[in-house]
């Protein structure tokens, strides 16, 4: 086996050989080998130190060491190496779900965490999701989208920013535990209001992300409103998404309203990535017994139903809230614990659903505002 990949500096002997080995490592998020996925990006020997180059599609800086481990060892058993010098980079691609609406210039890929309904946590997991993309390695944004309910400020402890505006145009985002946010509450004073008609607030969330001076970000998580009014269907015509998360929780009610949300986003042609189940089961602190206060598998079945994937299941734990009560999320309050794990598993897992979207042939869709 050999290759004309200009960075690939071995003899045809030693490539096939290293090649082979590298084709039966299965990418656990992609589901495709480190080398049909086109992860592998150099290959050179010095003496019998083989230098390799890998470039992930999404983010999992929390699992390059056992990659690494796992890689040189089985690479180990050719005589030719003795040590493998292993470089692991990140690089997403730009990408909008719909032709039509163009990326922004400085902000790669566009997640929407949505909801059929309010009180299920989404604001909850999208704060905790754009940490997790941050942990595992990613430069991340989140533009509070719930105009008459914006909680992010409360969330990430950075209730009094008030963005400024040096030029009369862009405005400053809120650096919190290593992400960039931008709210309507950092413009609303206490208390205040935002006593808008659907349009306004729609046209609030545009001016909200095309006015801030955004960093260069692999990621901007938008925690949409509940519902699919008037923003949301803003969201699909103007805003370049490229893929969305639906939150719920076990129980029925929620996963009716949850259904009505995948059926917007793929009645818009964005992909929806997966379903997160809030409150999906309890354990006793005493004696460990699981509880499922809200009903068993209900994210599952609803996964199943329309063909994508169940992206994590969180349990009913009061530190959870408490967490983003005291503007510290669990993800950076509590890095070491299992639901931190879960929200990074669930960050990894969205990470390359989107990878896999860019694949995928994009669609121009055309809506009328009354539609």
């Amino acid at each position: 086996m050999s290759s004309s990949h200009p960075n690939y500096h071995l003899d045809d002997d030693l490539l096939s050989q290293v090649l082979a080995i590298l084709d039966t490592f299965q990418d656990t998020y992609l589901n495709k080998s480190l080398l049909s996925a086109g992860m592998v990006t150099k290959l050179a020997l010095e003496g019998k130190r083989l230098q390799l180059g890998l470039c992930y599609s999404y983010p999992c800086q929390t699992q390059y060491r056992d990659t690494v481990m796992a890689v040189t060892k089985a690479l180990a058993v050719l005589d030719a190496i003795d040590e493998v010098e292993c470089e692991i980079d990140f690089q997403p691609e730009t990408v909008s779900a719909i032709s039509a609406v163009e990326p922004l210039p400085n902000i790669k890929q566009v997640i929407a965490v949505a909801s059929g309904k309010g009180g299920v946590g989404k604001s909850t997991t999208a704060v905790n999701l754009a940490l997790a993309l941050a942990a595992e390695g990613a430069s991340v944004g989140i533009l509070d989208a719930d105009i008459y309910g914006p909680s992010i400020p409360m969330m990430l402890g950075v209730e009094d920013f008030k963005p400024v505006s040096p030029d009369g145009k862009i405005m400053t985002f809120a650096p919190a535990h290593g992400i960039a946010a931008q709210s309507i509450g950092f413009m609303l004073d206490g208390d205040q209001a935002a006593v808008w008609r659907g349009p306004m607030a729609a046209g609030a969330l545009v001016q909200l992300l095309t006015e801030t001076e955004w960093p260069e970000l692999d990621y901007l998580v938008i925690d949409m409103p509940p519902g699919t009014g008037d923003i949301q269907l803003t969201l699909s015509q103007k805003v370049p998404v490229s893929g969305a998360v639906i939150v719920t929780t076990p129980q029925d009610i929620a996963l009716a309203d949850a259904k009505k949300g995948v059926n917007m986003f793929q009645k818009v042609n964005i992909p929806v990535l997966g379903i997160v189940e809030n409150m999906s089961f309890h354990l006793c602190p005493e004696c460990g017994h699981k509880d499922h206060p809200f009903g068993a598998e209900g994210g599952q079945k609803m996964a199943t139903r329309y063909n994508v994937p169940l992206l994590g299941q969180l349990p009913l734990q009061l530190n959870i809230r408490e967490d983003v009560d005291k503007g510290t999320p669990t993800v950076v309050a509590d890095e070491s614990s299992q639901v931190a794990a879960i929200y990074r598993e669930i960050a990894r897992k969205v990470g390359a659903q989107l990878a896999l979207c860019q694949a995928q042939p994009k669609v121009s869709i055309s809506m009328s505002d009354d539609e």
